[in-house]
């Protein structure tokens, strides 16, 4: 049985940055695996240890810089991982979940998985749409936000305890080949170990084009598009009142009847 993670390399934002058109400056960017993506490589990799799951690989859409992302997968445990990336990928504004949904599709049908892991959404643009559209896009069955996982090879199921709106939750079963979008606390994702990384650095990380994958530009046509990016206004103010509270409390008290929070 073969498991597909699908990881993503996320950018972090300092306090100060600027902001030129449609980009930030790389001197403001940090980059990490996305943490919900954390989740579901420890969800795969613990399968894998308990004999359910023969093989686990990881992929990514990304810049040679994330090969460090993909690697923190591999000394966790994934066997091996595929890295997508070319020219005309790096020229679009932003990856829109059709874009990724298309070239994912790809990779499913090349490497034929039995179940495929993804985080519910990613730090960054938080669109939480990839592992559903995904499965449609491939005719998966799926279920998304799942905190308990119980899957059962023989029977070819997949029993999930999944969150609703509202605070509610659902236990069902899911027919395999199946997408499972992982929702953050239904493990605790190990850190790599030393070992881990060092095996890590011998492990697969095949690098593929969208030509490798028989695709071709079209892939990257979307309805949607990055037309501005900028920092959102500051809609309230912070008072802060220094001294003693006897000193104080008249202050914030004339204060509240201001903004009628309290009447006069």
């Amino acid at each position: 049985m073969k498991a597909l993670v699908s990881v993503a390399e996320v950018a972090e934002l300092g306090d100060d940055f600027e902001i030129d058109g449609l980009t930030i400056d790389e001197r403001y960017l940090g980059y990490s695996l996305n943490e919900w993506d954390d989740y579901a490589i420890e969800e795969a990799v613990t399968l894998s240890e308990a004999d359910v799951v023969d093989e686990v690989v990881v992929v990514t859409i990304g810049p040679e810089r994330s090969e460090q992302t993909i690697r923190e997968a591999l000394a966790k445990g994934a066997d091996r991982a595929i890295r997508i990336w070319d020219d005309a990928v790096a020229n679009v504004d932003a990856l829109m979940p059709e874009m990724k949904t298309r070239i994912l599709a790809s990779v499913v049908e090349a490497e034929e998985p039995d179940i495929v892991f993804t985080g519910v959404q990613s730090d960054d643009d938080a669109w939480g749409a990839t592992g559903v559209a995904l499965a449609e896009e491939i005719d998966f069955g799926w279920a998304a936000v799942v905190t308990e996982l119980d899957l059962e090879p023989d029977d070819g199921v997949a029993h999930v305890r999944r969150e609703l709106e509202g605070g509610l939750e659902e236990v069902t079963a899911v027919e395999l080949p199946a997408v499972i979008t992982i929702q953050t606390g239904i493990n605790q994702p190990r850190y790599a170990s030393l070992r881990g990384i060092r095996q890590a650095q011998q492990k697969e990380l095949a690098v593929k084009s969208l030509d490798d994958l028989g695709l071709n530009e079209s892939v990257l046509d979307s309805e949607l598009a990055l037309t501005e990016l900028y920092e959102p206004e500051t809609e309230s103010e912070t008072t802060i009142w220094d001294g003693e509270p006897d000193e104080t409390a008249a202050e914030l008290a004339s204060f509240l009847r201001e903004t009628e929070v309290i009447e006069s």
